[in-house]
């Protein structure tokens, strides 16, 4: 915890917390009190206690906690917490503004003492001689010490009453559980349908417009070595359609490629990575040791691992060749890549292993990169194969 200096905004958000808490608290006990006894009350104004708490938690403190969906009804677990919490915050917060209000009225009851006799002191008694050295000096050492103990002591009693907040108020760990496999549900299915998708497109692409790419390049090729007596600029111009309706059919075959390629639902992994590594422009030394094959999401994500760290050794490590190991333990899936290249790889230096990273993480995967200056380059990336 950072100790906050007595002249911080934090330290005087943290103390406006402390004492605007304790009537806020009272005012609240009170009212949970007559909720309990009207059950039709309660629904509707238990939610609003705490609302108004949280409230003045995000204002002051900048604390945000995040509400329970669940019925305001005696039967909820969630329901209690809060009557618990609004029940026991006039305590708390009693304790909290009775230490806090002493700490820095002793503060300033010390430092006032520094006040010369000429200068009219406010109506305190002081049952001391304040014109003896030694009183004075004992002054200013109590003064300055609640002074420097004040904010510390805010600071503790908002994040103690921040804590029982968190516990009462805020989901319990049996919800927040159920919440995150909700999440973790709904992220593999978005996952799942994801890469569904980008199998239809893949699919649509290859039986549609390359086919289509295909004829077209094919007619123009033949009209290029049969059309021979056409004037020199018709000939010129079915040369150059023909060159590019090739180099479109290419682009799109690679991007056919990169998206998901076919042989990778037909025989998995082994065989379509044997396919980059041969397209590789260096030798790449591959072992792929898959007994069982994973979900085609898992493929999908070691596929474009692969891929894409061979292109951004192709593009930037100046490597001669590289090595690709792919290997099954249980129900993790590991992936290595390794390439004798210039080094200096970083996650932040661009968006190629940063979209890496996010791919690997979406799976809760986890990615690990080594690159000294000099090389080597070796990227290891751990998935779950369920």
């Amino acid at each position: 915890m950072k100790v906050p200096r007595p002249w911080s905004a934090r330290a005087w958000l943290d103390t406006a917390h402390v004492m605007i808490g304790l009537p806020v608290a009272v005012m609240l006990a009170g009212s949970t009190l007559v909720a309990i006894a009207a059950p039709p009350v309660l629904r509707g104004g238990l939610p609003l206690f705490t609302r108004l708490q949280r409230s003045r938690f995000e204002a002051f403190l900048g604390a945000r906690i995040p509400p329970v969906h669940t019925p305001s009804n005696l039967r909820s677990a969630a329901t209690w917490r809060q009557i618990g919490y609004h029940l026991l915050s006039p305590v708390v917060g009693l304790a909290a503004a009775v230490l806090v209000a002493l700490a820095w009225g002793g503060a300033v009851v010390g430092l006032l003492a520094f006040l010369p006799d000429k200068i009219e002191r406010p109506p305190l008694r002081f049952e001391f001689d304040l014109r003896d050295g030694r009183v004075v000096a004992v002054f200013m050492a109590i003064g300055l010490a609640l002074l420097l103990l004040a904010p510390v002591l805010a600071r503790g009693m908002a994040a103690l009453d921040l804590f029982v907040a968190r516990t009462l108020l805020g989901p319990s760990r049996s919800e927040l559980g159920q919440r995150i496999e909700t999440l973790t549900e709904s992220r593999a299915g978005v996952i799942d349908a994801a890469d569904a998708e980008r199998r239809r497109i893949e699919r649509d692409l290859h039986d549609g417009a390359q086919q289509r790419l295909v004829s077209l390049a094919m007619n123009l090729g033949l009209a290029r070595a049969t059309l021979t007596d056409l004037p020199d600029p018709a000939r010129e111009a079915i040369e150059q359609a023909h060159e590019e309706a090739k180099q479109a059919l290419k682009e799109l075959r690679d991007f056919v490629r990169g998206l998901h390629p076919a042989v990778l639902n037909d025989q998995g992994l082994d065989a379509a990575l044997s396919g980059v590594a041969a397209r590789a422009p260096f030798p790449v030394k591959l072992r792929v040791d898959i007994e069982r094959r994973v979900t085609p999401t898992i493929e999908a994500v070691a596929f474009f691992i692969v891929s894409e760290a061979l292109t951004n050794i192709a593009k930037h490590a100046a490597a001669t060749r590289a090595e690709v190991s792919v290997r099954r333990e249980h129900d993790r899936l590991h992936v290595l890549v390794h390439d004798d290249g210039c080094g200096g790889a970083r996650m932040d230096g661009g968006t190629g292993l940063r979209g890496l990273a996010q791919r690997v993480g979406a799976v809760d995967g986890a990615l690990r990169l080594s690159s000294p200056l000099g090389g080597p380059t070796t990227i290891e990336v751990d998935l779950p194969c369920a």
